[in-house]
C-alpha cells in the first residue's frame, strides 16, 4: 500500500477520538495566559474607509484619520437588509465590528440573534466578471444583505491597504463630516447611510508564527529581537487541500480569509481553486462543522494547556492580527513600506528539511470529483509559517532587519518556478473551475 494511503488510513482511524467529547481545551473561548499580551496589545490606525450605501455610492479611503479622503471604488448595488443567520463563527465576534475579512467578502456584525444563536450580519462583495468568480463569492452572502462593489476580488477592500482586520470597529457617519457614531445594536442598513471602519493593526507585529504540522505540534510566535514563545498546540495536523470558495482570488501562500474561527491559506494560482484551513478546537467540535472532523483539509489548534479556553475570536490567530493583504497595486502605494512590506504570506518547511520554501501550488480540476492526491497533498509539510509585515516601528525598536529575510514579501510567489515535490503533478488551472467536492467553509 502506498505511503500516502497508509497515512490517510491512520488519520481516519483517529477521527473517532476527535468526534467524541474529549478535547484539549475547556468549553469556554478566549485568551489564555500564553496569548494575554497579544490580546492586550495597543493598536494603531493605519487607514479609514467610508462607504456611501447608495447606487454608485463612493467608497473612500483616508490615511490621515479622516482629514482627507480619496475615492477608491464604488458601491454598484446597495444593501437593504441583514442576514439574521450569519456564519457560525461570527457569534463569537463583537457587535459593531468586522467579523470576517477575505479576498472574496467582508462581513460586518450588527448584533446577535439570541434565539438562533447566530450573528446578525451584512456583507460587502467584490466584483466578479466570470462565472467561476461569481461561484467564488462567499456562500454566506444572502440576497439583499450585501452591498456589491466594483472592486475585483483580491484587490481594494479585499486585499489592498484598506482591507480590515477581524475586530476592527464600525461606525456611522451619515452627515459625512467625520463625526463617528458607534453602530447601534441590531442595526439594519438603510439607503443613504455611510459606514466607516478604522483599519487598526497591532502597534507591534510579530515577525512570524510557526505551526508544527503534527499531532501535539507546538505553535510559536517570535517578535524581532526576541526568542520564540509557545502560544498553542496543534491538536490535529492538516494533510489535504480542498475547493474552498474564494481561493479563486488568491495566489499560493496568500491568506484567503480570516475570521473568529478560521485562517484560510490558498494553494492555488488566481483563477483556480485550492486551499486549506486552520481552525480552533471548539469551533471544530460544532455540530455544524462535522466535516472538519471527517476530512483532511483542516488543521485543528488549541491553547498550550488543556485546561485553557479555546481560541475563537482570540489574537493573534483569530482576531486583530491577520488580513488578506497582498495585491499588485502595492507597487503604486505612496507609502512604500506599507505597500510592499505590508503584505502577509505563508511558506512551508518539508519534513526532514531545515530550509523554508514557498507554498507549493496545488489546484483542482473543474467538474471532476476531488482527486485522491488532494486528500494527502500536504503530507510532507512539516511546518507552516505566517510571515508578518515589516514596519518602521520594528526597525527603530529592534535594530536593522536582514533585507534577504524580508525580500520574499516583495514579490508574489511564482507557481511555475516553485514546482512541487509533495504530490503528483497538478492539473492546469481552469478559469471556469466551479466550487465542488470539498468546499465546506469553516463557518
Amino acid at each position: 500500500m502506498p505511503k500516502r494511503y497508509l497515512i490517510l488510513f491512520a488519520f481516519c482511524c483517529l477521527l473517532g477520538g476527535l468526534s467524541s467529547t474529549a478535547r484539549a481545551t475547556t468549553l469556554d473561548h478566549g485568551p489564555s495566559a500564553s496569548v494575554q499580551a497579544e490580546n492586550e496589545l495597543e493598536t494603531v490606525e493605519i487607514g479609514r474607509v467610508r462607504l456611501h450605501n447608495i447606487k454608485n455610492g463612493d467608497i473612500e479611503g483616508s490615511r490621515d484619520e479622516g482629514k482627507t479622503w480619496s475615492v477608491i471604488g464604488h458601491i454598484l448595488i446597495p444593501c437593504a437588509r441583514v442576514n439574521v443567520l450569519g456564519f457560525n463563527a461570527a457569534k463569537y465576534g463583537g457587535q459593531g465590528t468586522i467579523v470576517a475579512t477575505a479576498v472574496n467578502a467582508i462581513h460586518l456584525k450588527s448584533g446577535q440573534n439570541q434565539k438562533e444563536g447566530r450573528a446578525i450580519i451584512w456583507s460587502l462583495a467584490p466584483k466578479a466578471e466570470t462565472q467561476a468568480g461569481k461561484n467564488s463569492l462567499q456562500q454566506e452572502i444572502a440576497p439583499q444583505s450585501a452591498a456589491y462593489t466594483d472592486m475585483p476580488g483580491g484587490t481594494g477592500l479585499f486585499g489592498g491597504p484598506f482591507t480590515p482586520f477581524v475586530g476592527n470597529p464600525l461606525f456611522l457617519d451619515n452627515d459625512r463630516n467625520n463625526v463617528l457614531t458607534p453602530l447601534p445594536d441590531s442595526y439594519v442598513p438603510k439607503l443613504g447611510d455611510s459606514w466607516v471602519w478604522q483599519v487598526r493593526r497591532p502597534k507591534r507585529y510579530p515577525r512570524e508564527i510557526i505551526f508544527e504540522n503534527r499531532f501535539g505540534g507546538l505553535i510559536t510566535i517570535q517578535y524581532r529581537g526576541e526568542e520564540p514563545r509557545v502560544i498553542g498546540t496543534v491538536l490535529r495536523p492538516v494533510v489535504g487541500i480542498g475547493r474552498f470558495v474564494g481561493s479563486f482570488f488568491a495566489d499560493p501562500g496568500r491568506l484567503r480569509a480570516n475570521h473568529e474561527g478560521v485562517i484560510d491559506i490558498s494553494t492555488s494560482p488566481r483563477g483556480a481553486v485550492g486551499s486549506f484551513q486552520i481552525v480552533p478546537a471548539n469551533h471544530a467540535m460544532s455540530e455544524e462543522t462535522h466535516y472538519i472532523r471527517e476530512l483532511t483539509q483542516w488543521m485543528v489548534v488549541g491553547p498550550v494547556s488543556a485546561t485553557d479556553p479555546s481560541y475563537e475570536n482570540t489574537a493573534p490567530l483569530f482576531a486583530r492580527f491577520l488580513r488578506p493583504r497582498f495585491e499588485q497595486a502595492d507597487w503604486d502605494n505612496p507609502d512604500t513600506i506599507e505597500g510592499i512590506a505590508g503584505r502577509f504570506y505563508f511558506d512551508v518547511q518539508l519534513r526532514g528539511k531545515s530550509t523554508w520554501q514557498p507554498m507549493p501550488p496545488f489546484w483542482i480540476l473543474a467538474n471532476k470529483p476531488l482527486p485522491n492526491w488532494a486528500n494527502t497533498a500536504l503530507e510532507n509539510v512539516g511546518k507552516i509559517r505566517i510571515n508578518f509585515p515589516f514596519t518602521w516601528d520594528d526597525s527603530r525598536l529592534q535594530g536593522p532587519v536582514s533585507a534577504a529575510n524580508e525580500a520574499s514579501a516583495l514579490t508574489p510567489a511564482n507557481p511555475a518556478a516553485t514546482g512541487s515535490t509533495l504530490a503528483p503533478t497538478t492539473t492546469a488551472p481552469v478559469a471556469s473551475s466551479p466550487v465542488g467536492a470539498v468546499q465546506g467553509e469553516a463557518k
